[in-house]
This record gives structure tokens, sequence and C-alpha cells, in this order.
């Protein structure tokens, strides 16, 4: 995975004010940390950040850090986003090595139609959307395909089924269902349909009922002597 490379400043004023004035003149505030180095407070460009963050690798890309002349390897470990636009307003960037093995959450992503479920009138449930990977910074991959075409009712997909890249690994239990296929879903509006059936089927039973025993000179219901 390739480095992208970002110019930090540092020496910024902490607190909401001076964090907002930055943000006001398109610069995303932030502070590095790891490996010994004391935290760091510091700005980026928002535009180069957010290019970053849009690439193949997304939230997982590694980052080429010059902090005073100085180059630091690093990964955006936690973005906190504004509730509203969900545009980055503080980042935190962890420095890493290039032969260390770090943790990230990888995007699930399925691929293929099942045909069968469909046809079967089933339902695709994805139980989960992100892997929690472990790897080097550059192994880490951009996301994980998974092939669902040869799904059919009451078959699932888990994470022990998943073949990962090559020094990527997982510590996740390996029966945990990523994709299940469910069979036909009943839904409120079938249950309410099915209930009035039995309704008119138990009215018509009860009016032949009836029909009869008048028939047969009795009321409808009268106990036998």
């Amino acid at each position: 995975m390739a480095e992208i490379q970002i110019v930090a400043e540092t020496g910024r004023t902490p607190g909401s004010r001076a964090s907002n004035r930055l943000r006001g003149e398109g610069k995303i505030p932030g502070v590095v940390y790891g490996h010994g180095t004391a935290p760091m407070a510091v700005a980026v460009d928002g535009r180069e950040l957010r290019h970053a963050l849009n690439t193949e690798a997304g939230a997982n890309v590694v980052l080429n850090l010059t902090i005073g002349g100085r180059d630091h390897l690093t990964m955006a470990r936690v973005l906190q986003r504004h509730p509203v636009r969900h545009n980055v307003t503080h980042v935190d960037f962890q420095i890493v090595k290039a032969d260390e093995v770090v943790s990230a959450e990888v995007p699930v992503n399925l691929t293929g139609e099942a045909v069968a479920v469909h046809r079967a009138d089933g339902v695709i449930e994805q139980a989960m959307f992100a892997l929690t990977v472990q790897a080097t910074p550059g192994r880490i991959p951009s996301h994980i395909d998974i092939d669902i075409s040869g799904l059919t009712v009451g078959e699932s997909i888990r994470i022990g089924d998943v073949s990962l890249p090559a020094g990527v690994n997982t510590e996740l239990d390996p029966e945990e269902a990523i994709v299940v296929a469910q069979g036909p879903q009943v839904s409120d509006l079938d249950l309410i349909a099915e209930a009035d059936a039995e309704a008119l089927q138990e009215l018509a039973e009860a009016e032949e009922a009836a029909e009869g025993a008048a028939a047969e000179g009795e009321p409808a219901g009268a106990a036998e002597g």
C-alpha cells in the first residue's frame, strides 16, 4: 500500500476556540502519539487529509507525516466527525513502524448474486460489515470481498471460510457468521392476512353449522339430550 505524504504544523493552541479557528482556515486539528513519542498537537491541511482518506485504502491509509522536517510513519486511528456534515473535525495519528503488526477494521464487500436464495424468495443477511485484522501497515487490505453467488437458503459464510490475503490474520471467532442466507420472511402484514383468513374460515364454518342445524329443525349450538 503506497504511503501518502502530508505536512503537519506544530505549535497549535489547544482549546475549542482555537480549533474552530483552524477549521475556519481549512485545517484539521489533531494529535500525534506512539512509540514513546510525547503526544504532539498538530494541524494538517483539510483538503490533503480528505484526499488521503478518499483513496482506495480509506481510513487505513498509511501516512508519512512530516513534522518539523522529520518524517513519521502514521495511521489515522481516531477520526472525529461533525454530527451533521460528517466531515472530519479532529484526527489522532498513531506512529507505526513498517514492520510491526497493527490491528485495523477492514470493510467487507459482498460480490456476486445468490440466485438460488432469490429464487426461493429468501434474503441475504449481512451480519458483519467489517473484520478486525492484524497485519503490517503496508499489507492491510482496502477491503475484503466475499462471493455469495453459491449460497442457498440455510447456508452461511463464516469468518473461517474467508481466505485472507498473505500476511493478514484475524483473531475473531472462525465460527462467527458474516453472511446468512435466510428463508422467506413473514411480515406483519402477512400475519394479519393469515389471521383474517382464519377468522373468515371460522365464520364460514359457523354459518354452515347454523344452516345445517336449521335444516334439521334444531337451534344451532343446542345441546343434545
